[in-house]
């Protein structure tokens, strides 16, 4: 299987993309980004030099994702969510590259809610979940939800997305079944 690249959009020489990946109008790709298989990115998405995008990675409209960024596979981004890249800018000053730049992380699972701002230099855990217009400046674990400007943890959400709730440290998914624990102010699933 091929990848699906819209007439409208502008792949550089060098660029890697996989297959069945499905790249939509008047989006840009730089020659050193990697994208995964079976990816699909919305109509105005640029994904910056040096970016790496894993499997089933889902970029909706009007997102542009920079050079420090990685997503992790199955991330999900919602609509003109913004990834910021230099954590001091100044046009009269500008940086080089290396000097202000931080990689910021989304792990495997992670969904970015629509107009969400992620800070450059953070890490979002494995499924945590940002809300929509979030603007997160600190680091988010594993499975949170967070929400808010600036973001703040509100609660534990399952893989599938809903919230969890607990009783003696311990939650079952009311949707999917899944079964966590708490322990230190972390989240575990429990495999049975």
């Amino acid at each position: 299987m091929t990848c699906f690249i819209h007439e409208s959009a502008y792949i550089d020489e060098g660029a890697k993309i996989g297959s069945g990946t499905k790249i939509w109008h008047y989006s840009h790709v730089m020659s050193t980004a990697e994208i995964g298989q079976d990816c699909n990115l919305g109509q105005n998405v640029f994904v910056g030099a040096d970016v790496k995008i894993g499997n089933h990675v889902k970029i909706q409209n009007n997102v542009s994702v920079y050079q420090g960024v990685v997503l992790e596979d199955y991330v999900f981004c919602g609509p003109s969510m913004v990834f910021t890249n230099v954590k001091t800018p100044r046009a009269a000053y500008p940086r080089k590259q290396s000097e202000d730049q931080h990689q910021t992380r989304v792990e495997y699972g992670a969904s970015i809610g629509a107009n969400a701002t992620i800070v450059c230099g953070i890490r979002i855990g494995k499924w945590a979940s940002i809300a929509a217009g979030a603007v997160v400046t600190k680091n988010v674990p594993a499975y949170a939800l967070v929400v808010g400007v600036p973001a703040v943890q509100v609660d534990w959400t399952c893989e599938c997305g809903l919230r969890l709730q607990f009783e003696d440290r311990r939650s079952k998914c009311s949707s999917c079944g899944k079964l966590y624990q708490t322990d230190d102010g972390k989240i575990i699933r429990i495999v049975e």
